[in-house]
């Protein structure tokens, strides 16, 4: 089965080439046994791979395999993606979503560090498109998050979602908040000021003015960037990736055997004037998403990639250019930064520890009485990532017993005495129990009602690149 799309084009706002060669996606069940393949043609533009990207793991897909070019005006992008099960995608719905979501990124201008959501995300995320986000970084603190929705409690705004990540002893935060008494943005700008000072003396409180610190109130109308590359940004403006250690690789710069780290070698080939770069690491989802991310915003431009994996290790292969300086990388100072930088990215979003999964009726001061319940607890919340469903508040906490010691998973029942609902807990351990699975998985529901578990997903077996792209 194969499905192929043309997008409408309006022709006072496009410009001339993108109306003689407009994107074309094509989305094929019958080419791969496994998985769906998505294959992309169209006129090239900076970021353009980052878009693409984007859009598919912001509709929960798994990209088990990818090949990329896009020499000169021109790019070919084919991805080999499945749903969160495993399966072929077979929802039509689904389908035109992916194409609309992957046509409209033409539309858009540079992917700088500023550069907005797709329309397809703020579809999903809908009345975040009406709040104010609130970001946050700086050094990280046990109940550093609970101190925040507490303020923000009592300043009485309503957390409508929030994500945060820990990385090397630094945090970054991005709440989208709105005003609990008239729901929608806050604008008035005494109030603002109010916030930001109160949550700046929160940042302060344990470290002093002379902390690196950021602490910034924005509204949606001023543009938006995706929550999950701005967190990116964030840590990289904090620098976390300077307390990062490269894998210890062989003589050939491959893995030693047994090793399952992050290794990042960088190649200069002078024949074309590229530099490649090799990533090997576990396999997770969003791994694609990550490593460009960062490609992107140190400003390299991906020429052609293969990204491929072999049982629950990823190989992911990159030939770049900077975008404006071609000699770059000839200073061993900038190699050595990017290795870095690649490794803080992948390991940004691998957590440990207790995995406390919630999902209840959503009200003002929610996110303050589950992180409480936390810290009173003597846990340390590492990673956060809650939203809104409907009437319904969704999210996922990982927590760690500050004093190094395990979780006990009955805290899932503390949570839920606190906020009701449904609370369930995964226990993350760090060892492979199985081939298909690179962690150990201890589950606890408090309530009768099972709750389906995704497992990680392997990504198919090794394939060499190939420039075979089928026409059309």
């Amino acid at each position: 089965m194969e499905i192929c799309y043309q997008p409408h084009i309006d022709r006072e706002i496009e410009s001339l080439i993108e109306r003689i060669h407009p994107p074309w996606v094509s989305i094929e069940n019958d080419a791969c046994r496994n998985c769906t393949v998505v294959k992309v043609d169209s006129a090239n533009k900076y970021g353009i791979l980052l878009e693409m990207v984007q859009v598919l793991t912001d509709l929960d897909l798994i990209i088990s395999k990818s090949y990329i070019s896009s020499d000169g005006g021109w790019f070919m992008d084919v991805f080999h993606v499945t749903d969160q099960a495993g399966k072929k995608l077979t929802d039509e719905t689904l389908m035109r979503r992916i194409e609309q979501g992957l046509c409209t990124t033409r539309a858009k201008g540079d992917n700088s560090r500023d550069a907005e959501v797709p329309e397809a995300d703020c579809e999903e995320q809908g009345p975040q498109a009406e709040n104010t986000a609130l970001e946050m970084s700086g050094m990280d603190r046990p109940g550093l998050l609970s101190e925040i929705a507490a303020v923000l409690a009592d300043l009485g705004c309503n957390v409508t979602s929030a994500n945060a990540w820990t990385h090397n002893e630094m945090t970054a935060c991005i709440f989208y908040v709105e005003d609990a008494a008239k729901p929608g943005p806050i604008k008035d700008p005494t109030r603002l000021a109010q916030v930001e000072e109160q949550l700046e003396s929160v940042v302060e409180a344990h470290h002093g003015k002379r902390e690196r610190k950021s602490v910034r109130l924005t509204n949606f109308a001023a543009g938006r960037t995706h929550t999950e590359r701005r967190l990116h940004q964030l840590m990289y403006a904090d620098r976390d990736y300077e307390s990062c250690r490269a894998c210890d690789g062989d003589s050939s710069g491959e893995h030693k055997k047994g090793c399952d780290g992050t290794h990042v070698s960088i190649i200069r080939c002078r024949d074309r004037g590229y530099w490649m770069v090799n990533v090997t690491s576990r396999d997770r989802p969003k791994l694609l998403f990550d490593t460009v991310c960062v490609l992107t915003d140190l400003r390299y431009v991906v020429f052609h990639a293969a990204i491929r994996s072999k049982k629950s290790m990823a190989d992911q292969e990159y030939f770049i250019r900077h975008k404006e300086d071609s000699k770059a990388l000839f200073d061993e100072s900038e190699k050595q930064k990017m290795i870095l930088c690649i490794i803080a990215a992948i390991e940004r979003r691998v957590s440990h520890g207790l995995k406390v999964d919630i999902r209840t009726e959503n009200r003002v001061g929610l996110l303050s009485k589950v992180t409480r319940v936390f810290r009173e607890n003597g846990l340390y919340i590492s990673r956060v990532e809650i939203g809104t469903k409907g009437e319904e508040a969704v999210g996922t906490f990982f927590v760690n017993d500050s004093s190094g010691g395990e979780v006990n998973p009955g805290i899932a029942e503390l949570v839920r005495q606190e906020c009701g609902g449904t609370v369930v807990t995964d226990k993350m351990t760090p060892h492979r129990v199985s081939q298909t699975s690179p962690w150990a998985i201890v589950r606890e529901n408090v309530e009768a009602k099972p709750r389906f578990s995704l497992g990680s997903m392997l990504w198919s077996q090794f394939e060499r690149f190939s420039g075979n792209f089928g026409s059309h």
